[in-house]
């Protein structure tokens, strides 16, 4: 399924102050891969996924998703193959419901009303949030409104799901409900996270990011094993793998 591929071929970014966010950044992502993108503060993880997304274009370098080459005039077909889960949900779920918010993205692709019913429904069984349809958003527990803004993605039935930090701020049972909630979609997917044993337990692959370049790019397994990499990357090794490591030790 070409559609569902990612390929960035020397990505470069550079902010309007003069800051260099992305220097050659290259890689490839196919079909039903899940891929976590880690690394230190500052090292370029949400500008990569604002280029993959379109909101921004590369200074230099080229972003193809399936057989679209990002640019100023592609970037709207671009939008409607990437679903893009923000860090903060309250940047995204605005509408005075929760079955408004999750509408709002079919309805505005021109879909018929039946659709969008039949779409925004779906979305809300997915994530075990239909009883919370009538809901105002604002009432809702953080891990309720991540699970909501997910669902006004995926209503839209996007190629490939982006998630920025999905788990943060969340308490630990709705962390392992995320968690269990991203297992079972299908969509490629691409998990920028401080949470390494979240990404470990859902990324086969992993792009670590140094300075804005690519310090190592691998199984999820075997770079999360390597401390000195690590370490170089302001990393640490996830506490599920020193866990492992105090086991054998005993």
């Amino acid at each position: 399924m070409s559609h569902h591929i990612i390929d960035l071929q020397n990505v470069h970014y550079r902010y309007p102050d003069g800051t260099q966010a992305l220097s050659g950044i290259s890689f490839r992502i196919i079909h039903g891969e899940s891929v976590g993108i880690v690394g230190a503060n500052g090292a370029g993880k949400s500008t990569l996924l604002l280029q993959i997304s379109g909101t921004l274009l590369p200074t230099d370098g080229s972003v193809r998703i399936g057989e679209i080459v990002l640019s100023k005039k592609t970037v709207k077909e671009i939008r409607k193959k990437i679903g893009f889960v923000f860090q903060d949900p309250d940047d995204q779920i605005f509408m005075p419901t929760v079955y408004e918010d999750v509408a709002f993205g079919p309805l505005h692709l021109g879909w018929t009303l039946e659709n969008v019913e039949q779409s925004a429904i779906k979305a809300l069984e997915k994530v075990n949030c239909l009883a919370l349809k009538d809901r105002p958003p604002h009432k809702l527990s953080m891990g309720q409104k991540r699970a909501v803004s997910i669902a006004s993605v995926i209503a839209m039935d996007p190629d490939i799901l982006v998630m920025d930090e999905p788990s943060s701020n969340l308490d630990p049972r709705s962390r392992r409900q995320l968690i269990q909630l991203l297992k079972t979609f299908d969509h490629s997917k691409i998990i920028a996270s401080h949470d390494l044993d979240m990404v470990l337990e859902l990324c086969e692959r992993t792009i670590i990011l140094g300075e804005g370049r690519i310090a190592a790019d691998g199984t999820t397994q075997e770079l999360f094993s390597d401390e000195k990499l690590l370490e170089e990357n302001g990393l640490e090794k996830p506490l599920s793998l020193q866990y492992q490591r105090l086991r054998v030790a005993k």
